[in-house]
């Protein structure tokens, strides 16, 4: 990883470090605006996917042991698969296949989704969620339906702005 690469990581890491802090200091959830998924995304899509793997994996780590958001159990596994996926998959699918935004800022949120769900399936009961993954699925996608939104919206206005 060239030390260019290094240094904007630590700054997107960082990012979703504070991004969720600010967000609970003015009273909303994460949960609902995902505010840590934003620099994930543009960490695969702006530096590629191990960086974005890379990010994904340490943002939502760091973040537990320093804030203790998301809670270790039962949330953080599934959001390292989410938010790891995520970071890769749009690197992966924007930089290295070379497609359109579009399509790959979607299907990379959706790939998340799925990995997070694969976690959920293999570990519920040693999570200690005794849901059927169906409904913590739709339970997770109607509480974040806002975040989605806006990373739908923002993610492509800021890659814009940074001529990527």
């Amino acid at each position: 990883m060239p030390s260019v690469n290094l240094t904007r990581s630590a700054l997107l890491i960082a990012a979703g470090l504070i991004l969720p802090l600010l967000l609970h200091t003015l009273g909303a959830a994460g949960s609902i605006f995902l505010p840590m998924h934003i620099p994930v995304l543009l960490a695969g899509f702006c530096l590629g996917p191990y960086c974005g793997l890379t990010v994904g994996l340490l943002t939502p780590a760091l973040s537990s042991l320093l804030t203790g958001m998301p809670p270790l159990l039962p949330v953080l596994p599934l959001m390292l698969a989410e938010l790891g996926v995520y970071g890769w998959c749009g690197g992966y699918l924007y930089q290295r296949r070379r497609w359109p935004l579009w399509l790959a800022l979607p299907a990379a949120m959706l790939a998340g989704r799925l990995a997070s769900l694969l976690v959920l399936a293999l570990c519920a009961s040693a999570l200690g969620i005794h849901l059927p993954a169906w409904s913590y699925a739709a339970a997770g996608l109607i509480t974040g339906l806002p975040g989605i939104v806006i990373q739908l919206i923002l993610i492509p206005l800021i890659l814009k702005r940074v001529n990527i």
